[in-house]
């Protein structure tokens, strides 16, 4: 196994963890206020100020799109936490489902498509499996039309969100025994299978270009001038350096969830605070906006190049032992 990709699966999930209770704040005022400088992990409070679960609904076409069982009841609600009942150090379901693909592979000893959209659907279908009051759209998507009649296969949405990354660290460490050609060509596969938008997959080839860079030696500002050009200009990067990080993630690139603004936000993060993991996760969950999904770029990024401090892995329920079965 390689420890580079290992590193940066793990640096995935504590950037998710850590953002979770600020995802989506879009005023950063009421965020520190509510989370402080985000120093650890933490639980996220109701009422959420920024949240827009009230203009929702979701009403599945039938059971075999039921993937928010008791949960659904909190759409359509003023005030309503994205992720109201996960606990300090937990992932968001995305990062949840890249957990389950690791501890699944390590299981078969092997990674199959197929076989992944049946143990996808199977635990999804699962009522309290993910304990996430929001889904997002590429998986009531994918429901709906699973509950139409189509083949898994045939599943995938026109989804341009960031979160379409979140299982690419996890798929990468998984790969992480073949060589550079097959792993972009299986993540661009695997990534199609539930986002079927072209900036999505380029983005998620770019991400696995860079890991591959970094884990050969090469250093992370490099690497992005390098393979990431096309995604954002390391010399404007220079200049922004110097400027608040809510002022770039927030006026020059949207903290929003749109991948045409939150992968070149990602990278910029991470050419940033390209020797300082925890800076750098801790700055991305503090712009606000979609940082839980930026997550998968910035911290898988930062823990590639820089490792991890262990307190970070102590406190990341995904790495805890599961219980014993009596």
């Amino acid at each position: 196994m390689n420890p580079t990709f290992e590193n940066a699966y793990h640096g995935s999930l504590v950037a998710d963890a850590l953002a979770m209770p600020a995802h989506w704040y879009y005023d950063r005022e009421a965020l520190r206020r509510d989370y402080g400088e985000l120093p650890a992990y933490a639980a996220p409070r109701n009422p959420h100020p920024d949240s827009i679960l009230w203009r929702s609904r979701y009403e599945p076409l039938n059971d075999q799109a039921d993937i928010l069982h008791d949960q659904a009841q909190y759409w359509g609600r003023r005030g309503v936490h994205y992720h109201q009942f996960l606990q300090a150090g937990e992932n968001t379901v995305n990062f949840k489902l890249a957990a389950e693909l690791v501890r699944w592979w390590r299981q078969r000893g092997g990674y199959n498509p197929d076989a992944w959209l049946e143990r996808y659907i199977e635990v999804m279908r699962t009522p309290g499996w993910h304990g996430d009051t929001y889904v997002e759209e590429y998986h009531r998507g994918f429901f709906e039309r699973l509950a139409q009649g189509k083949p898994p296969r045939k599943c995938s949405i026109r989804d341009e969100h960031i979160g379409g990354l979140a299982l690419v660290p996890a798929l990468n460490l998984v790969l992480s025994g073949e060589d550079l050609e097959t792993r972009r060509r299986t993540i661009k596969e695997h990534v199609g299978l539930t986002h079927a938008h072209a900036n999505v997959l380029r983005a998620a080839d770019t991400l696995v270009r860079l890991l591959d860079r970094v884990a050969g030696g090469t250093p992370l500002r490099d690497a992005i001038r390098d393979e990431a050009g096309d995604w954002l200009s390391t010399t404007k990067a220079a200049k922004w350096a110097t400027q608040p990080d809510d002022h770039v993630v927030g006026q020059r690139f949207s903290p929003a969830c749109y991948i045409d603004q939150s992968m070149p936000a990602s990278l910029f993060l991470a050419w940033k605070y390209h020797d300082d993991f925890e800076g750098g996760i801790r700055a991305n969950a503090l712009v606000g906006g979609d940082n839980c999904h930026r997550g998968a770029v910035v911290g898988s990024l930062l823990a590639a190049a820089n490792g991890i401090p262990g307190p970070w892995l102590d406190g990341l329920v995904a790495l805890r032992p599961a219980p014993v079965e009596l």
